[in-house]
């Protein structure tokens, strides 16, 4: 598989599932070779052997995991970096940094290896909805076959080593995405989001640490691993996003009991809005679409083809411009958004209900 056929592949996260609230799950492993410093205090020429130790091993698997495309991000240029953080397959830290690094690639992207973020491996494993201990079983089995070949730094009283105390022990970092519109619209969301922290764990926006959570969705990730199996991280964070997913659901039932006609007023504004802009910011989009999502999964809109994810990923200015094959300023993405969206918007799965 080419780069560029690779990079346009809608991951296998941002498929539709039955799900109406959990978008995606992931886990990730952080792990670091025993013989190197952290990566914040690598020189660089360790750093470039650290890459070609490292490639060479995931470039080697197989079995069934299958093959993995190692990319190093040296090659790429500003657009390609984007769409590898747009769609969640390298950090933005990773996208912005310099030096020796890369990321390994599955097909259909549901294995993504960073190389020399704030680790020396990043395991990744993201898939679409509610599948935590399925992406928990993928990424232990690469990790298997990686640690088989790879010297990592372990201690017996410590677990993994890493570069942030805070992953210590397992290194697993494991986080649902989760599209939360009814307690947005009910004045709930700081409530039952601020509540979290308290049980260890953290709430970020789209993508993670430092953003913002446009188009109503949110990333739930446990905070720390020292003295906690994988058992006991999976299972509590599997626990909190079922209450997540209830409240959800119960503001979705306020609003229809309650504020029906609010709520319809802003799904079809929403649907009108994306059907008929000629100029569409891509905040503007992500609201608009959360909110048109919202209408097709209470039965009031007829579900489009494309579902959310695609939608929003496949529109974002790094994807958009990767699609078009050209780059664009910022009022050309915003005609060109609008454009895409127009026709996604028409390609619907149903009828139309009656207004």
């Amino acid at each position: 598989m080419m780069r560029k056929e690779l990079l346009l592949q809608h991951s296998a996260w941002m498929k539709e599932t039955d799900s109406p609230v959990v978008i995606s799950s992931r886990v990730r492993l952080a792990r670091n070779l025993e013989k190197f410093p952290f990566p914040h205090v690598l020189s660089q020429e360790d750093a470039v052997q650290v890459e070609q130790t490292v490639s060479q091993v995931l470039t080697d698997v197989e079995g069934n995991i299958g093959r993995l495309l190692y990319i190093s991000l040296t090659e790429l240029n500003s657009v390609e970096h984007q769409v590898l953080v747009e769609k969640h397959l390298i950090s933005p830290s990773l996208g912005g940094s310099t030096g020796a690094r890369g990321v390994a690639l599955a097909p259909d992207h549901r294995y993504a290896v960073m190389v020399n973020e704030e680790d020396h491996l990043r395991v990744q494993v993201l898939l679409p909805g509610n599948q935590l201990l399925e992406a928990n079983r993928l990424a232990m089995a690469l990790d298997d076959v990686l640690e088989a070949k790879l010297d990592f730094a372990y201690r017996e009283s410590q677990g993994y080593l890493t570069a942030c105390p805070t992953n210590v022990g397992t290194g697993l970092r494991a986080s649902v995405m989760v599209h939360l519109p009814g307690l947005v619209i009910t004045k709930q969301v700081q409530r039952v989001l601020g509540a979290l922290t308290r049980l260890g764990l953290a709430v970020r926006g789209l993508y993670g640490e430092g953003s913002q959570a446009f188009g109503h969705m949110f990333q739930v990730s446990n905070q720390i691993t020292l003295g906690k199996s994988e058992e006991d991280i999976l299972t509590h964070l599997e626990a909190v996003t079922g209450q997540i997913v209830e409240h959800e659901l119960q503001a979705r039932e306020l609003l229809k009991q309650q504020m029906p006609m609010l709520l319809e007023d802003k799904v079809w504004r929403a649907r009108g809005t994306l059907q008929n802009a000629r100029l569409l910011a891509s905040e503007d989009a992500m609201h608009l679409l959360s909110h048109d999502r919202l209408g097709a999964d209470m039965g009031i809109l007829p579900k489009v083809k494309d579902g959310l994810a695609t939608l929003i990923v496949d529109t974002r200015p790094g994807c958009l411009q990767y699609i078009l094959d050209r780059e664009l300023d910022s009022n050309q993405r915003d005609e060109e958004r609008a454009r895409f969206i127009r026709g996604a918007m028409h390609e619907t799965r149903g009828a139309i209900p009656e207004a």
